[in-house]
């Protein structure tokens, strides 16, 4: 019987991440799910290895790249990260730093530790961008750029590895319901032709990988029907 191929899940302990380590449990895969508090019970699934990493932090994101350096890779979702959305002279400069960092340093830093795997694997690099990388929003001029930055970066990537059997996709959800907004002053709304769920973002995944191999979507944006948003009245 051969070997379970193993996935790499950035953000795996809650929101759009968690959900797509299930959904890879469920389709098969051996997972590795890095997260600051992940813990192995988190799943409880003998096929789900956790890797605790603070990918806001540089030395612990590259000793998260060293763990995974020299690991046969099939699939690394890059999916970590956070927004803050105020008028941009009151953030705090830590804010910003962590945001860029978060959001596009580190998965830069994790694809090229594992590159060379998922090239040698024949396997799949997906981005979990924002509906932020393709347009502009006011009070998002960081994580927009955070996210417009990484989508650049599997473009590119996309090009650069075209003679190889290496799948890349950016994938650009709208507002999706997750603990993304539990810090923020606004959230998604309450009806479900207004926002997305978690499991709209794995359905798109699971699409992914049933492709044929000799074709990709590189860009892959999931929007509500209807636009919708609700203001918090106190945080």
């Amino acid at each position: 019987m051969p070997s379970r191929k193993t996935a790499v899940v950035t953000g795996a302990s809650g929101g759009i991440g968690k959900e797509i380590v299930r959904r890879l449990l469920n389709l098969n895969y051996k997972v590795i799910g890095v997260s600051r508090t992940i813990s192995n019970e988190e799943f409880n699934n003998e096929n789900f290895i956790s890797l605790q990493a603070d990918l806001s932090n540089e030395k612990s994101t590259l000793q998260a790249c060293a763990n995974l350096k020299n690991k046969d890779i099939h699939i690394l979702v890059n999916c970590a990260g956070f927004g803050k959305f105020e008028p941009h002279e009151e953030l705090s400069t830590a804010t910003i730093i962590n945001m860029i960092f978060l959001n596009l340093t580190a998965p830069m830093l994790l694809t090229n530790a594992i590159l060379r795997s998922l090239k040698k694997t024949d396997g799949y690099l997906i981005n979990i961008n924002s509906i932020e990388a393709i347009k502009t929003s006011k009070f998002a001029g960081v994580y927009s750029a955070s996210k417009a930055g990484l989508k650049a970066f599997g473009d590119s990537l996309f090009e650069e590895t075209r003679k190889s059997g290496l799948s890349v996709t950016n994938i650009n959800p709208d507002m999706t319901q997750s603990g993304f907004y539990d810090e923020l002053r606004f959230q998604t709304s309450t009806k479900e032709d207004e926002k997305l769920l978690v499991s709209d973002i794995a359905d798109a995944i699971s699409h992914i990988l049933s492709m044929r191999k000799g074709a990709v979507v590189s860009d892959y944006t999931i929007r509500s029907l209807k636009f919708g948003i609700s203001k918090k009245t106190k945080i």
